[in-house]
């Protein structure tokens, strides 16, 4: 298991874009062009359960996560199934002004598929890529006047 702490992230976009854009539905999910076939059931006030395919090593896997949303504070996401199987991580989000927002993840990693020694950079790389789409995404749904971007 790997501890990953990773802080000073930031979005071009205030905390309710963020929260507007992680409640979008579908347009979130096709910013992440490495998921097909997503599925979102509510299983609670404020979880769900999301299952997908995603592009791991070059093949599709099936990924299944609860991802329980806890406004304004941030997500815990738990990793059911997939290459990240039984790892836990918290997204927070914190208001910068008035168009910027801070992001930081906390979280334990392990891999069920992957060597111990390669689960730190591996899931490194998931969230920098992660991070990559959603950033300009962000950018662009915050001086959207519509969720269509």
């Amino acid at each position: 298991m790997v501890h990953i702490r990773d802080e000073g992230g930031r979005f071009d976009a205030s905390i309710q874009t963020v929260w507007r854009y992680l409640n979008s539905g579908d347009i979130h999910g096709k910013v992440h062009t490495n998921s097909r076939n997503r599925q979102v059931k509510p299983i609670g006030d404020y979880a769900l359960m999301i299952t997908m395919e995603q592009k791991w090593n070059g093949n599709w896997v099936k990924v299944v996560n609860r991802v329980t949303v806890l406004p304004p504070l941030g997500v815990v996401t738990e990793f059911i199934e997939g290459p990240f199987a039984s790892s836990k991580m918290f997204t927070v989000y914190s208001p910068e002004g008035i168009d910027r927002t801070g992001v930081e993840v906390y979280g334990e990693f392990l891999s069920p598929v992957l060597p111990a020694e390669q689960v730190e950079a591996s899931a490194r790389k998931w969230l920098e890529d992660s991070y990559r789409e959603d950033a300009p995404a962000l950018k662009a749904m915050q001086t959207s006047p519509q969720d269509s971007f």
